[in-house]
């Protein structure tokens, strides 16, 4: 997949509570609404621990979901992460089948909004569906902002009304009796076995399937590393703990026979002890509650479905229509045919038979997810730098693949013959539209060396390029370029251009896949070609280099100043008046072969600062590297200080840089070492006198300041 460029990236404008509200909201639906009934038919009493132990099960998931995302936080989530580390074929079966999922399950949620209103009044449930759809659509494509606005509020509006259900329902339990409510309600706690609760733990496991949904929109995320698995594990808490609660009071307050037939046991409850209230107050609040979880679950799954269409058609496995972002930030062809696609189900299909067995599918994922954390940790990618870890590695992963296995077995054969078919359905769709349209190979083939062919060179700067966007957001190029540059002084007297080459090609070396004579001989060959732009002092000599992960920069200062054959100058009006005014300032620059519209801009940048009054002044007049750097950047934009010493920074030496602290939103794009220059891998370690520099915000940047200010 080629680096996103700024009109394709998606806006970070998500906070933790708007991640919050997506997980939360994508788990109350069906499964605190209408599900409980079912299960317990399944388990007697004994569903209040189902639904404790599914809550569980989750954990695995959940720590993998988050690494994986603070890792790649990229649109379309949980197929990235597939494509990524599986490679394209995984990549396009579990982008389509989740997008398949979703889109079932947040059109079986909308139906059941009709469950609920029939309560009321009578509407043909399929009719509310489809409008609620339509509303949902105009939202997302507006904007995530908005989108994730309506979600908060829906989400507030539920807790609020479930905080008050539980709470007047253990007061109910409290009035009954705890002693004797458990001797009548749960005795035999488990009817149906051990068999009965595993089923049903299967069952209900999906009602915490949506925890994870927040993974597509992450890209979207503001400090990514943060939010998501903070408001992940807040939300698999509260969730937990009313599901569990909830189901617990239902139990306790109605009978045992009609619980097992009741499609809306919530309300059924409410009736039994908010008799207090004035009619139908009661019933109103239930209904209130209902129509938030389903309409939460349905507009998050608009906004988390439509990122998979645009995840996979920016790496090829889709029509290249689907990734254009619209006038709003928004993805909205794929948010539109998203929305096409839940109303021919709404309208065509059995809603609630389909997104049962889709569940299924969902589970499965949950094990590849887990296998492409063991994957991307043993690929040892060193751009792999999640900002949060999963513990008790690979224990938890290897857990996490099993037991969504088990779960599917409990949920019977048609669901494993309908997972299986839509595994086929991506695989054919892999091999007739997407294969040849992708070069790239998941991370699995860094971890078999024995396959090292097959291994995709590309997916490194990927890793790198998200690790710069998750600093810095959509960082100029050029300020990238400078900051990491490598600086030069010429103090000796020099005429001869060749010389200064050599000088600059030799720093170059350490940081490109190219020796030093080589790079040497490609700007020589320029120079001679007279395509060297040179202009006031200043000369631009550049190249791109097959096999470069990001452009790389030599600032380079001779006081004394060289010159070149006027024949291989290539700045006419120099040549034509004769001008031989010596160059003090040299910027060479190599940028991959692929990048040629960042390789020019970041030679505009520089022409442009070279044009302006005074440069060469401040050029020559600039103190140390430092100096140099800020004649072309804003200084609050960049900060280096060296290690060692008494000052803060010796805290730093001996650790490496994945377990480094520093703000969100600066970036380490240089260790200077001895003389050398080193690009920052995470499992690098500092040294005393190794010179950082970093590039960020300037608020962060100010702030890492202030925290090193003695260095």
């Amino acid at each position: 997949m080629a680096l996103l460029k700024d009109s394709e990236r998606l806006v970070k404008q998500l906070t933790l509570r708007d991640v919050f509200a997506i997980s939360t909201g994508a788990m109350f639906s069906s499964g605190f609404f209408l599900l409980p009934g079912l299960a317990a038919a399944e388990a007697g009493p004994s569903v209040v621990l189902a639904y404790l132990l599914a809550g569980a099960l989750v954990v695995p998931a959940m720590f993998s979901k988050a690494e994986l995302t603070t890792a790649m936080p990229r649109a379309g989530g949980t197929y990235y992460f597939l494509d990524r580390s599986l490679g394209p074929l995984m990549g396009t079966v579990g982008g389509l089948g989740i997008w398949i999922s979703l889109v079932l399950k947040s059109a079986f949620a909308l139906i059941g909004i009709g469950a609920y209103t029939g309560l009321f009044m009578e509407i043909p449930m399929r009719t509310v569906a489809v409008g609620l759809t339509l509303v949902f659509t105009l939202f997302n494509v507006v904007g995530a902002k908005q989108t994730a606005g309506l979600q908060r509020v829906l989400v507030y509006v539920l807790l609020s009304v479930l905080a008050f259900f539980v709470v007047q329902g253990l007061f109910e339990v409290v009035e009954l009796g705890f002693g004797e409510v458990l001797d009548r309600q749960f005795t035999p706690f488990m009817p149906f076995g051990l068999e009965g609760l595993a089923a049903t733990t299967g069952l209900v496991f999906v009602s915490y399937a949506g925890l994870t949904k927040v993974s597509s929109v992450a890209e979207e995320v503001d400090d990514p590393d943060r939010n998501i698995p903070l408001g992940m594990l807040l939300s698999l808490a509260t969730a937990t703990f009313i599901y569990v609660v909830g189901v617990f009071v239902m139990v306790a307050v109605l009978d045992p026979v009609e619980l097992r037939a009741d499609l809306t046991p919530v309300a059924t409850a409410a009736e039994a002890f908010f008799d207090w209230l004035p009619e139908p107050t009661g019933l109103v609040l239930v209904l209130a509650a209902a129509f938030a979880a389903f309409a939460s679950t349905g507009n998050a799954g608009i906004l988390s479905a439509s990122r998979y269409p645009l995840a996979m058609a920016r790496d090829g496995l889709m029509t290249a229509g689907l990734s254009k972002i619209g006038r709003f930030g928004t993805p909205t062809r794929s948010v539109l045919l998203t929305a096409g696609l839940m109303i021919a189900v709404l309208l065509f299909l059995d809603v609630k038979s389909v997104a049962k067995l889709a569940s299924a599918f969902q589970l499965l994922i949950f094990s590849f997810v887990n296998l492409s954390v063991i994957v991307m940790r043993e690929s040892e990618l060193p751009s792999y730098v999640p900002g949060y870890r999963s513990p008790l590695y690979p224990w938890m992963q290897i857990a996490g693949i099993l037991i969504p296995i088990w779960l599917i077995l409990q949920l019977g054969t048609l669901s494993i013959v309908f997972t299986f078919g839509i595994l086929a359905f991506g695989i054919v769709w892999y091999f007739a539209y997407s294969q040849d349209r992708v070069v790239r190979e998941g991370a699995i083939y860094h971890v078999f060396e024995r396959l090292g062919r097959r291994r995709y060179q590309g997916l490194e700067p990927e890793l790198r390029q998200i690790l710069k966007e998750k600093a810095l957001g959509a960082s100029e190029p050029f300020e990238e370029a400078v900051a990491s540059s490598l600086v030069v002084e010429l103090d000796e007297e020099t005429t001869f251009f060749e010389e200064v080459v050599r000088v600059a090609s030799a720093r170059l070396a350490e940081t490109v896949p190219r020796d030093a004579e080589d790079l040497a001989q490609d700007f020589l060959d320029e120079q001679r070609l007279g395509i060297t732009p040179v202009s006031r002092g200043a000369a631009l000599p550049h190249l791109r280099v097959e096999g470069t992960a990001e452009p790389r920069l030599v600032l380079l200062r001779s006081r004394s100043g060289a010159t070149l054959d006027r024949e291989t100058v290539a700045d006419e009006a120099a040549e034509a008046s004769g001008d031989r005014t010596p160059i003090h300032a040299f910027f060479f620059l190599v940028s991959p072969t692929e990048a040629t519209g960042t390789h020019l801009h970041i030679l505009a940048q520089i022409a442009a600062h070279v044009d302006a009054e005074g440069f060469m002044e401040r050029w020559l007049g600039a103190e140390g590297p430092d100096g140099l750097k800020e004649v072309l950047l804003h200084e609050d934009r960049f900060l280096s200080f060296r290690l060692g010493g008494k000052g803060p920074s010796r805290r730093l030496v001996g650790v490496k840089v994945v377990d480094a602290s520093f703000p969100p939103g600066v970036l380490l794009v240089l260790i200077e070492r001895g003389g050398s220059a080193i690009v920052p891998e995470a499992e690098t370690e500092f040294r005393a006198g190794d010179r950082l520099t970093f590039l960020g915000t300037e608020e962060k940047i100010e702030e890492l300041r202030q925290e090193y200010r003695r260095s």
